[in-house]
């Protein structure tokens, strides 16, 4: 064997290695969680700094709660808006995630033919107009989709950052797995409910209870539980109106489908 060749499976077995500490340290992470309810996750960390390097300053709201002082209708609210099945699943919904990727897949092409009538009007508007006042074109974005549990949310804010690549998904998937072995489906309720983001520098079900309703967590109705569900896609969006027609009309619907849903 040439010297080449060694190097190369010295390096891939450092490479291995270094992959099982990874994955042996975040089993490690997500265990101690049996008894020790989490800090803080990356994606507050990562919050944090982003206050500070925009508003030098940091305003956060966050509380933690015990499970049995959330209130059931939250718990039933989340659930439905956000994974239905969440009481049955492994912990991935292979449907939902093949049925996201195929609308993804149907928003980028509509989104190419777009952007390239978009590139063709641009062309037609005479170059001496374009010389004389140059103005790049902006191209439409898709909007994607997700089709993650709320133990995949979980995981990914807990360990990963937010950008988006096969081996950040697949990190995704093994962290999952070892939440639904090692916790149970109660302890990753509770850990989600208490770390989720409601708004710029608002985390978990007490500091939003208090922010949008004035009261705890555990004194929230089926309407107010619904509305800050409705909320958890795009919260720092909806945070400027939570009472808006869309965000009451969704609570709605999320209402009627409360009283099928089970909790851990």
């Amino acid at each position: 064997m040439t010297s080449a060749w060694r190097s190369l499976l010295r390096l891939a077995a450092l490479l291995l290695l270094a992959a099982l500490a990874l994955q042996l340290y975040f089993l490690a992470r997500v265990a101690l969680m049996l008894v020790l309810d989490p800090q803080s996750t990356t994606f507050q960390r990562s919050e944090i700094w982003r206050l500070l390097a925009e508003q030098h300053k940091v305003l956060w709201s966050q509380q933690w709660v015990g499970y049995e002082r959330i209130a059931d209708p939250l718990k039933r609210a989340v659930i439905a808006s956000e994974d239905a099945n969440f009481a049955e699943h492994s912990g991935v919904e292979w449907d939902a995630l093949e049925k996201a990727w195929e609308r993804n897949q149907r928003a980028e092409q509509r989104i190419d033919k777009i952007n390239e009538q978009l590139d063709r009007r641009a062309a037609r508007s005479g170059k001496a107009a374009a010389r004389n006042n140059p103005r790049p074109v902006v191209h439409a974005q898709p909007k994607v989709v997700g089709g993650s549990t709320i133990t995949q949310q979980l995981a990914k804010n807990l360990f990963l950052g937010g950008e988006r690549s096969l081996a950040r998904k697949g990190q995704e998937f093994v962290i999952t797995f070892m939440l639904e072995a090692l916790l149970g489906k109660q302890r990753i309720l509770e850990i989600y409910l208490n770390n989720v983001e409601w708004g710029e520098g608002i985390f978990g079900a007490d500091a939003a209870a208090r922010h949008y309703f004035h009261v705890g967590a555990g004194a929230l109705g089926a309407m107010q539980s619904a509305q800050l569900a409705v909320m958890l896609p795009a919260p720092k969006r909806f945070e400027k109106r939570p009472g808006s027609a869309y965000v009451v009309g969704r609570a709605s619907t999320v209402v009627a489908r409360m009283s099928g849903v089970d909790i851990p």
